[in-house]
C-alpha cells in the first residue's frame, strides 16, 4: 500500500537523484517540471528573489496573476482562476499530460501548496512539495542557478472540480457536523490582530490550527506521527468531515496537504476569510 507522505512529498535528497544532477549532459531530459512558486503575503519581489536563485530548471509562478483570480470582496483576496486561465499558465510552465511536477518555495511550503493544490484540483495528480522548500535544497549542498528560465510550452488539458471544496454556507454548517480548521496564525484567530481583511476573528465554530504547526524548526513537515497527534486532537481524522480556511485561501492549501500526508482528505475553503469577512451577513467569533 502506497504511503499518503510520499503521494505528497518528496524530499531534496531524492529530487537530486531524480533530476540526475552531474550524471547526463542533459540533466533535465524527462525530468519533473519545477515550479518555484516564491510568494509571501506583504511581499511584492518574489521573482526578484527567483531570479537571483532558484534550482536548476525550475520556472517562476507568480501567484497573485498565474494561481489566482482577479480579486474581490465578493470573492475574496485570491479567487481559483478559471480553467482556462490555469491551462494557459500550466502550458506556460511546460507541464503536459504526463508531467511529473514538483513545486516549491522559501517559506516551507505555505505558497507553493497552493499551486499543488490547484493542479490536482484541475486534475493533474502527478505533483509533490519539495519538503522544506529552498531551504532544504540548499542545506543538503545542491546547487542553484540564476536568471529566468523558461521551458518549451507543455500540453496539459485541465479538468477542474478533483478536489473538495466548501462554500460560505458550507463552512456555516460543517462545524456541526464536521471540523473546521483555521490556518491563520493564532493572533489573527482570536481578532487580537488583522492586518488585511476588513474584521477580526474567525468563523463560530472554527478551529485554530496554524499553518505553522505543520513544520519542524528546519522547515519540514513534521513526522507522520506528530502530525496524526496534531490533527486527531483536533477531531480532524480521516472519516469525519474535514474544512479548512485561511486568509485567502492560500496557506489553507498547506493544511489540507500535511491532512493529506495522513490519508485525511479536507476541503478548502477558496474564499476564506476574506470572502467572510466583507459579507456583513456572516457571524464573526473572537477569543480563542
Amino acid at each position: 500500500m502506497t504511503d499518503p507522505r510520499s503521494s505528497v512529498l518528496v524530499d531534496a535528497g531524492t529530487l537530486a537523484a531524480d533530476l540526475q544532477l552531474g550524471g547526463l549532459q542533459d540533466p533535465f531530459g524527462g525530468a519533473p517540471v519545477l515550479l518555484d512558486v516564491r510568494w509571501e503575503l506583504g511581499r511584492d519581489d518574489g521573482r526578484e528573489r527567483y531570479e537571483a536563485g532558484h534550482l536548476p530548471g525550475a520556472v517562476y509562478v507568480d501567484l497573485e496573476t498565474e494561481l489566482a483570480a482577479t480579486p474581490s470582496a465578493a470573492e475574496g483576496r485570491h479567487p481559483l482562476p478559471s480553467a482556462a486561465e490555469f491551462q494557459q499558465s500550466a502550458r506556460r510552465w511546460g507541464v503536459s499530460a504526463d508531467s511529473r511536477v514538483v513545486v516549491y518555495d522559501a517559506v516551507g511550503g505555505a505558497s507553493a501548496a497552493r499551486a499543488w493544490w490547484l493542479l490536482r484540483w484541475f486534475g493533474h495528480p502527478g505533483v509533490h512539495l519539495l519538503d522544506g522548500g529552498l531551504a532544504a535544497w540548499v542545506r543538503a549542498g545542491y546547487p542553484l542557478e540564476t536568471g529566468l528560465i523558461e521551458r518549451a510550452p507543455g500540453d496539459v488539458v485541465v479538468h477542474p472540480g478533483r478536489m473538495p471544496v466548501l462554500d460560505a454556507d458550507d463552512v456555516a454548517d460543517l462545524p456541526g457536523e464536521g471540523v473546521l480548521l483555521d490556518a491563520r496564525a493564532a493572533e489573527r484567530y482570536r481578532g487580537e490582530v488583522e492586518p488585511v481583511d476588513p474584521q477580526a476573528g474567525h468563523v463560530p465554530g472554527a478551529l485554530s490550527a496554524p499553518t505553522a504547526g505543520n513544520l519542524a524548526d528546519d522547515g519540514t513537515f513534521r513526522p507522520a506521527d506528530e502530525l496524526a497527534e496534531r490533527f486527531a486532537a483536533l477531531g480532524a481524522t480521516a472519516g469525519r468531515p474535514v474544512g479548512v480556511y485561511c486568509g485567502s485561501g492560500v496557506t489553507a492549501a498547506h493544511e489540507i496537504a500535511a491532512l493529506a500526508t495522513l490519508g485525511v482528505e479536507a476541503a478548502l475553503y477558496p474564499g476564506s476569510w476574506s470572502q467572510w469577512s466583507n459579507d456583513p451577513n456572516r457571524p464573526v467569533a473572537t477569543s480563542g
